[in-house]
């Protein structure tokens, strides 16, 4: 077993196809297979399996590149205490719900490296996507929310795919809506006070279950709802059409200024944290982004408390 077969392995993890690993790593794909193969048989297991959909990683497979990629990163810093060079770009991939301070703790952490160049990829997407990108390794972390309508169902899931939960902060639900909304004056709000206005929620796609939503109020409950992909939409909707959305009340200074939080009376906790693979080491850039966003949450301009 050689480094560049472990190179070569992460490549194909990465890239989903044995095509597009071969120009990442500038080898023929022939090369590249025949390499896979080698390490396949000195191993005695299956790494990938190969369909016409591209190739995925078997779950021996996905233990086998946990600690490859460990050795990657520790040669690469060996090679560059002692050459002065970056040897391995930088890799590190975050997916989760919608928390504009996790944008935030990502940048720092771009800004924080200071290698000549790097391959990092910030999701977000949907919560079935969240937890199958870390499971499957597409990403090292990812973050989502519990409650406890959705629980004992994300927790199952997460069992089965041997990740853990590791809890950031736990919230109230807050109301988010517009400077001038009509109740944006109130000091807490009903759920019956926004029968009136259109309830913004993250759509999910084709895994549409009650406990994949990233809100904690059932849209069921709701008259008036409309379904966003983006935090974009979903501003200028809550400002254009005095709608409004319920999150933790946690955002980060990059959050649009003419949108306000105000508690919500509802007897729930919303506890938000990051995902992992359960006894897998993060990365110096996964231990980076868990401690900016400890810093983010310890910091956040509305208290989660209030």
């Amino acid at each position: 077993m050689t480094l560049q077969q472990l190179k070569y392995a992460d490549a194909v993890a990465t890239c989903g196809s044995l095509s597009e690993a071969a120009r990442r790593v500038f080898v023929t794909q022939p090369t590249l297979t025949e390499a896979i193969r080698t390490l396949e048989e000195e191993l005695r297991i299956a790494i990938f399996t190969r369909s016409s959909r591209g190739v995925a990683l078997t779950h021996e497979g996905e233990e086998f590149l946990a600690s490859a990629r460990q050795i990657l990163d520790d040669a690469a810093l060996i090679q560059q205490k002692y050459t002065g060079k970056a040897v391995r770009r930088p890799q590190f991939a975050v997916s989760c719900q919608h928390f504009a301070f996790a944008v935030e703790a990502f940048m720092e952490v771009v800004r924080e490296n200071d290698a000549e160049s790097y391959d990092f990829t910030f999701r977000e997407t949907v919560t079935s996507e969240i937890i199958d990108d870390v499971a499957r390794h597409r990403s090292e972390i990812g973050m989502l929310y519990l409650s406890r309508r959705n629980e004992r169902a994300i927790m199952k899931i997460l069992r089965k795919e041997e990740l853990v939960f590791e809890e950031l902060f736990a919230a109230r639900p807050h109301v988010f809506l517009g400077r001038k909304h009509p109740l944006a004056k109130k000091k807490i709000i009903k759920p019956q006070e926004l029968d009136d206005y259109p309830y913004l929620t993250y759509e999910q796609g084709i895994e549409n279950a009650l406990y994949f939503a990233e809100e904690v109020m059932p849209s069921l409950d709701r008259k008036k709802n409309i379904r966003v992909r983006d935090r974009a939409t979903m501003t200028n909707l809550v400002l254009g059409l005095n709608g409004f959305t319920v999150s933790s009340g946690a955002h980060g200074k990059s959050y649009s200024s003419d949108i306000i939080s105000i508690p919500l009376k509802m007897d729930d906790s919303i506890r938000v944290g990051i995902v992992r693979r359960d006894g897998v080491t993060l990365s110096a850039a996964g231990a980076s982004f868990v401690k900016a966003l400890r810093a983010r949450v310890a910091n956040l301009s509305s208290c989660s408390s209030s």
